[in-house]
């Protein structure tokens, strides 16, 4: 099929909000959008001059066909692209979540109603409620009903011809005192579905209600002497108390709102949902998603909350958020700065960075199970908030005593080892004198320019031997070859071991302990060593070069003969007289013999 044009339906497209939906060569949809104004958005798409990721340029590549529906609010396109998201479910939509496979509490709709957790939602038996991303937490609510209210846990059709045909016997519970019998009419229905009712609020978080239930009858016992009654009323709302106290974080005034707090990398977005009555935690939930093209954290939160309270069917009239919702949703929008409020965000927060690093430490174990080298790796790229592994690493640093014979050197590891073919050494050319951030500079503009024009690959992150003076020169380097945010640069400095990253003056302190930090240190200390190596043996030619000189009879020109023929001066001292005379004759080679013995 040949490429798709989009002129024809962009000059058709109103500027109205609305749903917009892509069809690939199958006609399949592979995306559906929202939008504020249809003509703006979807024409953004072909628009060459915006910096899409590479996700959105292969997404577009795949268009053969658009459709698009006019709605009346940026509301209804929410809720319509929320719908058709769930019903087509394209590859280039983050997925909505399926609660299928959650559990729920559900109140039966039958006389003298079960209480009974079910992974079935078929609102035909019942009242459900959740779901319950937690068995835990869900098992708990429900052992505090059984605690409360005597609810049976039979399955007997108590109809009321059953019952009055005496049909049913009472079994072991209501020995226990855990059920009333009104399997042989001994409690009424009334008197059942008033407990019934308590247990509801419960479910829906409100427990003041049912705390107020059981002080009135707790005082109603004790007004007709009946103490024991009333003592069992008093352990009922003692244990209550109990409970709502173990959930309670803030304060008990903020009631009925839901707390989202949103953070994303590249690839994935990390959320936290908290719903509060009365101050106490009542459902909670951490998730990721999986980014699939330059989503807005904004957006996502937005289609999120939306899905949750749907999920939850909440009805707060606030939603409290780390960063604005994109779209007006109806409901009050809170973005606190101090209060209990913030404090609640702030839970979130702690809740999904958690999360979040729970998450990275899994992958990173996944990855690197037996690879002691890749978990380092994994290490590194997680203290330094990198978004690929570095296992293409290069380190530079500068050596010079006293301004004279200045060299630099680039270490590489690859993997976490030295790649020791990879090593190279730099003599400036175009830095005079002991300036060592100027040489920083040439040595890192030569070494990527080489990189760039022979098409190599380049690393995935570069540490500099040295503090914040170093490191600028390196990024003025990489700045003036186009490459200054494209690859990470780090620098160390030696006395405290602080590591210096661009335009930050605060420096980072990985843990000194850390593999990371160990690894990094590595990397310096043999750029340090490789970069001495070479300062010495110049120095040591230099030394030995100027010696051989200043003999009588041995010039520049001669002493270019005996490298040329021999290559090196460890050559030189180890050829014979017969070889050297070839080169020089009897005479110079009698003097240069001489020289070498009185060294020896």
């Amino acid at each position: 099929m040949a490429d798709f044009d989009p002129k024809p339906i962009l000059a058709r497209l109103p500027d109205n909000p609305g749903v917009y939906r892509y069809y690939d060569a199958t006609d399949t949809i592979i995306y559906i959008g929202k939008a504020k104004n249809l003509k703006n958005r979807v024409s953004s798409y072909f628009n060459k001059s915006n910096q899409h990721n590479t996700k959105t340029i292969r997404l577009v590549s795949l268009i053969r066909r658009i459709e698009f529906s006019i709605v009346n609010t940026e509301f209804d396109a929410l809720l319509l692209e929320n719908s058709l998201i769930k019903e087509y479910q394209p590859k280039y939509n983050i997925l909505l979540r399926d609660d299928k496979t959650f559990p729920y509490l559900c109140v039966s709709d039958e006389p003298f109603s079960k209480i009974f957790s079910t992974r079935l939602k078929n609102f035909e038996k019942g009242t459900f409620y959740g779901p319950y991303t937690n068995v835990k937490a869900m098992n708990a609510v429900l052992e505090l009903i059984q605690q409360l209210f005597t609810i049976r846990t039979c399955n007997l059709n108590l109809s009321a011809t059953n019952i009055n045909s005496g049909k049913f016997k009472v079994c072991l519970e209501y020995h226990l005192g855990n059920c009333l019998g009104p399997c042989e009419g001994l409690q009424s229905l009334d008197e059942y579905n008033a407990e019934v009712e308590q247990a509801k609020l419960i479910l829906k978080g409100n427990q003041n209600t049912p705390k107020q239930y059981f002080t009135n009858k707790m005082n109603e016992a004790a007004t007709i002497m009946a103490f024991e009654e009333a003592q069992i009323f008093k352990e009922k709302l003692r244990l209550l108390e109990k409970f709502q106290t173990s959930s309670m974080v803030v304060n008990p005034k903020i009631s009925d709102v839901d707390v989202f707090a949103l953070i994303s990398d590249e690839n994935l977005a990390y959320m936290h949902f908290m719903k509060i009555i009365d101050g106490a935690i009542i459902q909670s939930e951490t998730m990721e998603l999986k980014k699939k093209l330059d989503e807005t954290d904004n957006d996502i939160l937005t289609m999120m909350v939306w899905e949750m309270r749907d999920l939850y069917k909440s009805e707060s009239k606030e939603v409290i958020t780390n960063i604005p919702l994109s779209v007006d949703l109806g409901i009050e929008n809170t973005i606190p700065q101090i209060g209990d409020k913030r404090k609640l965000v702030e839970m979130a927060m702690k809740n999904v960075l958690f999360f979040k690093k729970e998450k990275m430490d899994q992958k990173a174990n996944e990855l690197s199970a037996g690879n002691s080298k890749m978990r380092v790796l994994i290490k590194l790229k997680n203290d330094l908030g990198l978004k690929t592994v570095p296992r293409h690493i290069e380190c530079f640093d500068n050596s010079n005593i006293q301004g004279t014979n200045p060299v630099s050197a680039m270490v590489c590891f690859k993997d976490g080892q030295p790649a020791k073919k990879d090593y190279r050494h730099y003599i400036p050319k175009t830095v005079v004198g002991p300036d060592d951030f100027a040489t920083m500079t040439e040595v890192v503009t030569r070494r990527y320019t080489r990189l760039l024009e022979e098409k190599q690959p380049l690393p995935d992150l570069i540490i500099i031997d040295g503090g914040k003076g170093q490191l600028s020169a390196a990024t003025d380097a990489l700045r003036s070859i186009d490459l200054y945010g494209k690859i990470p640069i780090i620098g160390i400095a030696k006395r405290l071991e602080e590591i210096y990253v661009p335009n930050d003056s605060i420096p980072v302190y990985i843990d000194k302990k850390s593999e990371s930090l160990k690894l990094i240190q590595r990397l310096r200390d043999e750029a340090h060593r490789f970069g001495i190596t070479h300062h010495r043996n110049r120095r040591s030619k230099g030394f030995l070069i100027s010696g051989l000189e200043s003999i009588d009879g041995i010039g520049k020109l001669t002493m270019e003969k005996l490298l040329k023929q021999f290559k090196s001066l460890s050559n030189m001292r180890e050829a014979s007289f017969e070889d050297i005379e070839k080169v020089v004759g009897k005479d110079k080679a009698e003097k240069l013999m001489e020289y070498f013995n009185s060294q020896k």
